[in-house]
């Protein structure tokens, strides 16, 4: 039990991630969902990289359940993404849901330019 509870205070949108309430039709919402409860429990706590991944996961999943336009990004992106075969299929699919929003943010933040008034 520690060890969830320890978990859990590194994914402060937990509750919120879980308790989304989406359509019964979209299941890519619902499965993105089960893929965040199983990384974050499977993980080891002691691992600082692991630890670091989640709470990536766990702000990417935040801003997945605020930001419609997100939403519609991932949802289409993830759909195109190629997983190694290899034995951690859910850390892939979390790196690359981690490169989807990072892309995402790049993306949609414009670099503001402060001129100078003489």
């Amino acid at each position: 039990m520690k060890s969830s509870e320890e978990i859990l205070k590194y994914c402060p949108n937990y509750y919120n991630i879980v308790n989304f309430d989406f359509a019964d039709s979209d299941l890519i919402s619902d499965k993105l969902i089960s893929i965040y409860k199983n990384y974050i429990f499977a993980i080891n706590p002691s691992d600082i990289e692991e630890v670091n991944r989640i709470q990536e996961l766990d702000r990417v999943l935040s801003n997945y359940i605020k930001d419609y336009l997100f939403r519609n990004t991932l949802q289409k992106e993830i759909l195109t993404v190629r997983i190694k075969k290899d034995n951690n299929i859910i850390r892939n699919i979390v790196d690359a849901i981690i490169k989807i929003f990072t892309s995402y943010e790049e993306y949609t933040t414009r670099k503001l330019y402060i001129s100078k008034w003489i």
